[in-house]
């Protein structure tokens, strides 16, 4: 029920009931609803600043995810760069211990092509699908990174085998020879000395000067060393590994021992004239599997090719052997 409020007029004297215009309504009706808007705008203002609408918290949580999903790709990124430049340094060092030369990569043949058109998908991608896109393709790059880094490993091991036989193939003259004047008799049928009849000479004899250095023309294991009374004299056995032996033969001292480790170009004796000889000289054979093989077909590391050609023909003259 309405209240009715009165006053007091004094100029009746009496009282008299209080009425509001109509004027005075609208005002306080209008005041009102300014107070009110202007309160609510306050508060949207500061709710709008310190507390998120639905859509700004799924907005917030895409972000965070994201962020969480950038730190992940830029770890996984970052060892795919550490793998990759690895990967880069080991393929330059295996095409310059191979072939002497840096090849293009065919990523580099194919890179604009494949800018464009990764241009063009991204620009039609949103971010669900890009980072989906990303993840595949790191995880494709993760496989080949692996799968290269196992060949590369496997070529690595190749070259260093391929190293230890190189160092382990008989490649050098065994006595110094750089006038290729010291070339007695070669591998084959020959005269033999003492018994005037032809016999079959099973290595080269370098006439040299009794004392003159005898050099290992391989890196192997001394196998024999001395005289063992079977016409070499004092002689030297040494086993390179892979089939290869080589035999130096009529030492006038030997300079080494059995069981030794040894290098090529290591001295292990000096030229003599001893067992079967008609002279100082060295007598030096190689052998392959216990099949015994021309020796001059070993001097490939200290010869230039005409060097090679004239060493060829002096060794396939016929002649007398010196044991």
């Amino acid at each position: 029920m309405k209240k009715i409020k009165y006053y007091y007029n004094p100029n009746t004297l009496r009282y008299e009931k209080l009425e509001t215009p109509l004027r005075v309504k609208l005002l306080r009706a209008l005041g009102f609803i300014a107070g009110s808007l202007v309160t609510a705008l306050i508060i949207v203002s500061i709710a709008f600043q310190y507390l998120d609408s639905p859509k700004e918290k799924i907005l917030r949580q895409q972000y965070e995810k994201a962020s969480e999903n950038y730190d992940v790709l830029s770890g996984h990124l970052r060892k795919l760069q550490q793998q990759m430049a690895e990967l880069e340094k080991r393929d330059n060092d295996v095409y310059r211990a191979i072939f002497e030369a840096s090849p293009i990569p065919d990523s580099a043949r194919v890179k604009e092509m494949e800018k464009n058109k990764e241009i063009q998908l991204v620009q039609a991608m949103d971010a669900d699908d890009l980072y989906s896109d990303v993840v595949s393709t790191l995880n494709n790059l993760n496989k080949r990174v692996a799968y290269q880094n196992k060949s590369y490993d496997d070529i690595g091991g190749f070259i260093k085998n391929k190293e230890v036989l190189l160092a382990c193939t008989p490649a050098i003259q065994p006595v110094s020879n750089k006038d290729l004047n010291r070339i007695a008799s070669g591998f084959g049928y020959r005269i033999d000395p003492v018994y005037k009849t032809v016999k079959m000479h099973a290595g080269l004899d370098f006439a040299a000067p009794q004392g003159t250095p005898i050099y290992a023309t391989a890196n192997g294991t001394v196998q024999q060393a001395g005289n063992t009374g079977n016409g070499y004299g004092n002689h030297v056995v040494i086993n390179h590994g892979y089939g290869y032996e080589t035999l130096y033969g009529h030492m006038f001292r030997i300079k080494t021992s059995a069981g030794k480790r040894i290098k090529r170009g290591e001295i292990i004796g000096y030229v003599g004239s001893t067992g079967k000889s008609t002279g100082p000289h060295l007598h030096y054979e190689v052998h392959k599997n216990d099949k015994k093989l021309d020796p001059v077909y070993f001097f490939y590391n200290d010869l230039t090719p005409e060097q090679y050609d004239r060493l060829l023909k002096m060794a396939a003259a016929s002649n007398q052997s010196f044991d």
